[in-house]
């Protein structure tokens, strides 16, 4: 599996319409990408600014060209989504998932013995 990074920043007070943005729109258009394995979209507050960092995970580098590109490194980055960031990441790394665990059922120390 790979994961794809790709990072972009916005005002405070755009964060959640970018959020929404991706929770629609970009959830929408995935499902619908032949390889996509499921995404996270993790958000920084950094004082007046907050940073999105964005992992979608794809079975294999050909997938992410066909969502991509030939230029699969190139980000894609949506007219909504440039109207609600300040600035982002013109590039994408890619990284192989070396280890990918599975979420526990129950928190932690629910499973600990008593």
């Amino acid at each position: 599996m790979i994961a794809r990074m790709w990072r972009g920043w916005t005002s405070t007070a755009a964060a959640d319409d970018y959020r929404h943005h991706y929770e629609t729109d970009v959830a929408e258009h995935l499902q619908h990408v032949p390889g996509f394995c499921g995404a996270r979209l993790l958000r920084h507050n950094a004082g007046d600014e907050v940073m999105f960092t964005s992992i979608t995970y794809f079975t294999s580098v050909d997938d992410i060209r066909a969502f991509a590109g030939e230029d699969h490194e190139r980000a894609v980055v949506a007219e909504a989504a440039r109207r609600a960031l300040t600035r982002w990441d013109e590039r994408v790394s890619h990284h192989e998932v070396a280890v990918d665990l599975p979420w526990p059922v129950a928190p932690i120390d629910r499973l600990a013995p008593s």
